[in-house]
């Protein structure tokens, strides 16, 4: 299930370097299984799709349904869902997919999934309640983005009632606060009432965040941030602000 974000990521200034092959073909992926059981949302028929492919805890819990671990990364339970999760996807995913090249980031992809879910199966291991969704594995390759360019600058959209306004800040402190709010919630949570799977998402993130930790030290640990400040080792994306064509009406007074 879904929640209201006041703030969501709409790009970063962290051009890649390469085709990310593998990031493009994972979206495609994801949005092709979606439309192939989208008109199942009003027929019967979405429970019991479900209950074969999506991770429900029990069942991983009494060594049953393994599939799932994977299966589950691919489905998602709705529209504003999957838009979220391919929206942080693309955002993320192709520097990531450079850093690591197309078949080490498919791998690293995938075991951020799968330990995500392991995470929520540890939060809760009777629960009943599918889980689906790419969140956790999304939020691995978050985690690795945390670690190798801590100050790459993330354009983020905040929402203030009606205002809508977009600041630029670094890669840690949109992330951080991600990761923090996945914590917070997942302590609140009950988390055998279904619903947002915060332990999935904090999960994949530091197993995103630790995977990546032998990249990061053969770079050179704490040496390659003062090298490169936090920020890419390579040019950073300019975007500017187009000023509209549309003219002021003056008020009359």
């Amino acid at each position: 299930m879904g929640q209201f974000r006041p703030m969501f990521p709409i790009r970063d200034h962290n051009p890649s370097q390469s085709q990310p092959v593998v990031t493009i073909s994972l979206i495609i992926a994801n949005v092709v299984v979606f439309i192939s059981y989208w008109s199942l949302f009003s027929q019967p028929e979405i429970l019991g799709l479900f209950a074969k492919w999506a991770m429900i805890p029990a069942h991983i819990a009494a060594g049953d349904g393994w599939h799932t671990l994977v299966t589950s990364m691919f489905l998602h339970g709705g529209v504003m869902h999957l838009a979220g999760n391919m929206l942080f996807l693309w955002i993320f995913g192709d520097n990531l997919e450079d850093e690591l090249g197309h078949v080490r980031f498919l791998l690293f992809y995938i075991s951020c999934g799968v330990l995500a879910s392991v995470a929520q199966v540890l939060a809760d291991p009777g629960a009943l309640n599918p889980t689906v969704g790419a969140s956790g594995a999304i939020a691995g390759v978050m985690g690795g983005y945390l670690l190798l360019f801590p100050r790459a600058r993330v354009d983020v959209l905040f929402i203030f009632i009606i205002i809508f306004k977009i600041f630029p800040i670094p890669a840690w402190v949109m992330l951080g606060v991600w990761f923090g709010l996945q914590l917070l919630n997942g302590v609140g949570a009950d988390v055998s009432s279904g619903g947002v799977a915060y332990w999935a998402h904090a999960g994949g993130f530091l197993a995103g965040f630790v995977l990546i930790l032998p990249l990061w030290k053969r770079r050179g640990g704490a040496g390659f941030w003062q090298q490169t400040h936090g920020h890419p080792d390579h040019p950073q994306a300019q975007y500017r602000t187009v000023r509209t064509r549309i003219p002021k009406v003056r008020r009359n007074r």
